[in-house]
């Protein structure tokens, strides 16, 4: 990937905005750590330095590895009282573990998948059934594990002050979401999940839940404060190896009209979706994404639900209808938390 003049101040105020004391610190160290920076450079083209770097270290950290770096991490000591500032502690790790990182940095990717943006999308599907009146076919692009492909597995809790305004899904699910509400409205959910009749993902690097080390991947991905989202990991990866979906492995943009014209019957409503995705698209693949669409739906109208960064802050959940008439409509029904800890419903 092109990496930014100041990449690293760039990902110390993601860091910071993601409530990651610890990733702002290191981030800020890397910015005077050039042999740390060429060891982050090491990753895979396309794939964000800073994840995989951090990722890889963490990684090694929950599969126990000994030092004294683990005593910032809240995910590794629970109830640690780190001394001092960690970033030399975190250069002299790289450096005894450089062997170790290496083999992660060069051949992982970031594809984890946080489950409680299907907090986010349950709302739209929701508001796609009751739009169409008729049941779902949906088709994930860049699932990772599916976990958001599962998202009428779990039980909901819409909250707004610490109390539940809208709960829906079943009670004995693994995995228990509680976004809060901003705004005035809410989302006006039916009584009943819609009727999903097809799900597919459309994954690159697909994660394969029955590796150990997969599993563990995903969990070194997380960020080591977000205690509240090892948890929902966990939930996760339990539906997900209870009710195990269909996920193709290959280029999403060539496998799209395969999917559509083979797996998808004449009838019902065609969704392709995506979350937190097409920032690792290049501008080409963007818009081979929107003309593919813009193609398939001469022949059936296909709905795009789509929650990513807008440029300016914000993570719009966009609804867009390509019905082969020229360009689609769009319609923005909420904003969100990119984490999906909130939701402020505006459709």
């Amino acid at each position: 990937m092109a990496v930014a003049k100041d990449y690293w101040g760039f990902f110390a105020g993601e860091a910071k905005r993601g409530h990651s004391p610890l990733y702002e610190r290191l981030a800020l160290g890397m910015r005077e750590a050039p042999e740390l920076q060429a060891l982050a450079a090491r990753a895979k083209k396309g794939q964000p330095h800073a994840n995989i770097l951090f990722g890889a270290v963490h990684y090694l950290l929950l599969g126990g590895r000994e030092h004294k770096l683990a005593e910032h991490y809240p995910s590794v000591r629970p109830n640690a009282r780190p001394d001092g500032d960690v970033f030399p502690l975190f250069k002299e790790f790289c450096g005894a573990f450089e062997r170790d990182l290496l083999p992660l940095i060069e051949t992982r990717v970031t594809n984890t998948n946080e489950v409680a943006r299907s907090s986010t999308l349950y709302p739209a599907f929701d508001f796609i059934a009751r739009e169409n009146g008729e049941a779902l076919h949906l088709i994930e692009i860049g699932p990772s594990a599916g976990f958001n492909l599962n998202w009428d597995r779990y039980r909901y809790s819409f909250l707004r002050d610490r109390n539940a305004v809208i709960e829906r899904g079943p009670r004995d699910s693994k995995l228990h979401l509680s976004p809060q509400l901003r705004g005035d409205s809410v989302p006006p959910l039916a009584e009943q999940f819609p009727l999903v009749a097809n799900r597919i993902g459309l994954e690159l690097n697909p994660v394969d839940l029955s590796k150990a080390e997969d599993r563990l991947w995903l969990k070194a991905l997380t960020w080591p404060e977000h205690t509240a989202r090892f948890i929902r990991l966990d939930g996760a990866i339990a539906e997900a190896q209870a009710y195990p979906q269909r996920i193709w492995p290959g280029n999403a943009l060539e496998l799209l009209p395969v999917a559509i014209a083979r797996e998808l019957p004449p009838t019902g409503a065609a969704v392709v979706y995506h979350s937190h995705v097409t920032y690792q698209f290049s501008e080409a693949m963007r818009a081979q994404l929107n003309e593919t669409l813009t193609t398939l739906a001469r022949k059936r109208p296909i709905y795009r639900v789509s929650v990513e960064w807008d440029g300016e802050g914000n993570y719009p959940v966009n609804i867009g209808l390509y019905d082969g008439a020229g360009e689609p409509t769009k319609r923005t029904i909420a904003f969100t938390d990119p984490h999906g800890a909130w939701l402020d419903w505006r459709g």
